[in-house]
């Protein structure tokens, strides 16, 4: 955004107020400098400055995220735990009261959501940032759930030695499942099929 004033601190005042963003959050490019005009009236210059926002992906995964939310009629509390490195997600907590509709059948709804808000934040970054959605707890429980599954279904693989297709699941949970066969020496894991089908596979290791 290009904007005029009769100093640069007033031109780049304006353009944060046009921008709704804080002076924190821009980059300032002076254009021109002010020149005052013959006797300081006739010929005067106005600053020119060329101002552009600093997209900050997480602000605008919380601000995609808490309107879908409330279009949904929903109500909740969005707090964000940063990454702790920079292989880990960002993840946005969810709080709030009946946020089982955004968490859906075995968190299909979340995982559509996960996916929407990690496309909308990182249109147009150069560094992608990955984000992780939880409500309520639900990536725990989820989480308990399917090293207990897991650790069932091994123990049948061992006793049979037939392999066992597990039904679709997102990335995050098949990781959950590979990483707790790959505690049994004995067995093995692989995936097959094609998003957002694809199924983990336990099978006896020859």
């Amino acid at each position: 955004m290009v904007v005029q004033a009769k100093t640069v601190e007033d031109a780049v005042r304006l353009a944060c107020h046009r921008l709704n963003a804080s002076r924190d959050n821009v980059d300032v490019h002076v254009l021109e400098q002010p020149k005052k005009g013959f006797f300081g009236l006739f010929g005067m210059r106005e600053a020119r400055v060329e101002v552009e926002r600093i997209f900050d992906p997480v602000e605008e995964a919380v601000r995609f995220l808490g309107e879908v939310i409330t279009k949904m009629g929903l109500s909740a509390e969005i707090e964000v735990e940063s990454a702790s490195s920079s292989s880990k997600p960002v993840v946005l907590h969810l709080k709030g009261d009946k946020l089982g509709i955004l968490i859906g059948r075995r968190g299909q709804t979340l995982e559509s959501l996960q996916y929407l808000v990690n496309i909308a934040a990182n249109r147009g970054v150069k560094k992608q940032v990955r984000f992780m959605l939880d409500a309520d707890g639900y990536r725990k429980r989820r989480e308990e759930a399917l090293v207990n599954l897991a650790e069932r279904l091994a123990k049948q693989v061992l006793r049979t030695k037939k392999e066992i297709v597990l039904d679709p699941m997102p990335p995050g949970e098949r990781r959950i499942i590979h990483g707790a066969i790959q505690k049994e020496k004995r067995l093995t894991t692989h995936s097959v099929g094609d998003e957002p089908n694809r199924r983990v596979v336990i099978s006896w290791k020859d």
